[in-house]
């Protein structure tokens, strides 16, 4: 009966006080302790008592004889047959207890709910902040050479690493020094003193990838990956070059290749992706693709090849462009965002995806055919 009177309980004060979360603590402690007990004298005991008046557990309970406890061991007020409430000298009651650790709890699940919102939205600044600052760097390096352009990547031969933005490939092997060691490619890119030298703006804050090194001074320990930035390979290609044998939507000519500042003129620069945050499981080299298979005309042709963005903040992705500014873009095509695979690359080739939203929208902000 005490199981079944506390469920009851447990029911009528929940019930009472979730739909109305924000207004709990002020309603619980305005009404008082005495009220709720008069309510439960009222509503439960009384009712309790009457239905028990024959069994003898009413007179038990005027006796003050609760679970086999005596009057003078009680922790909460005395309550008397009239209906009466006579104040002991103890704290709480267990319903005082309970009512309590129910405020407790959905105070705290509100709390946590704001504050993972609240570490959410910071680290998204942040990223935008990591943004502007090596999109900053790229331009100062642009205006200090002839307003000439770093090369997204090296060509494959290694050849022209001083004059591309980032050298190295990522991947998650123990052994590539690329994937945890800033003096392996960050503080060789032409971009270093540029940066000031801040290697922390090279990864979105909100990448958890890790590798465990199997040499040097993080040897045997899970260690953050460097970088999760890639600049579009429609800026200076491959050492200057863009020729993809097979991939049509990957070639220069017919489509654009930005090798200086005065190739910006379609889509301009407010409107030209330069750097994105790539997910863990597909960044590799410095690059990252933007197909143009399929644009304008034909969007069931649209298809990513090797290299998908992050949705790390909520749906959302970093980018930065190359007038400078930065954004978080809110991807639309649940196909832009499958689950991640930890610790490997599940995008090795093409991966078409008619109409995707997205990949459209990232071809509007990649490049154009070169006008005859």
């Amino acid at each position: 009966m005490g199981n079944t009177l506390l469920r009851s309980l447990e029911r009528s004060v929940f019930q009472s006080l979730l739909p109305h979360p924000p207004a709990i603590a002020e309603r619980c402690f305005a009404q008082g302790r005495d009220n709720l007990l008069l309510q439960l004298q009222q509503k439960v005991v009384a009712p309790l008592n009457a239905r028990l008046h024959n069994s003898g557990v009413a007179e038990a309970i005027k006796r003050g004889i609760v679970c086999g406890s005596s009057k003078s061991e009680m922790t909460g007020p005395e309550i008397h047959s009239a209906g009466g409430l006579a104040q002991s000298r103890s704290a709480f009651t267990l319903i005082e207890l309970l009512v309590v650790i129910a405020i407790i709890a959905i105070l705290a699940s509100l709390l946590l709910s704001t504050l993972g919102k609240a570490k959410q939205k910071a680290q998204g600044i942040a990223c935008m902040n990591n943004h502007r600052q090596l999109t900053f760097a790229w331009l100062m390096y642009a205006h200090d050479n002839s307003d000439r352009f770093l090369f997204a990547s090296p060509r494959l031969d290694g050849t022209r690493r001083e004059t591309s933005w980032m050298g190295g490939y990522l991947d998650f092997s123990p052994a590539n020094r690329s994937n945890w060691d800033v003096a392996e490619d960050i503080q060789k890119s032409p971009l270093w003193p540029y940066c000031g030298k801040a290697a922390g703006i090279f990864k979105c804050p909100a990448d958890q990838s890790t590798v465990v090194p199997s040499s040097g001074p993080f040897f045997g320990r899970p260690t953050a990956r460097v970088r999760s930035m890639s600049m579009s390979i429609w800026f200076g290609g491959f050492g200057g070059d863009l020729n993809a044998p097979g991939l049509a939507g990957l070639t220069s000519p017919p489509w654009r290749l930005y090798l200086r500042l005065g190739d910006l003129v379609d889509p301009g620069p407010t409107l030209t992706a330069l750097f994105w945050d790539q997910r863990e499981d597909s960044i590799n080299l410095g690059n990252f693709f933007t197909m143009m298979t399929g644009w304008p005309d034909s969007p069931n042709l649209t298809q990513w090849h090797q290299d998908l963005p992050a949705y790390y903040h909520g749906r959302a992705g970093g980018l930065s462009f190359a007038d400078g500014h930065s954004e978080l873009r809110r991807w639309k095509d649940a196909r832009t965002m499958p689950p991640i695979v930890k610790g490997g690359n599940p995008f090795p080739d093409a991966v078409p995806q008619p109409a995707n939203r997205d990949i459209i929208w990232l071809q509007e902000r990649a490049t154009r055919r070169i006008r005859q």
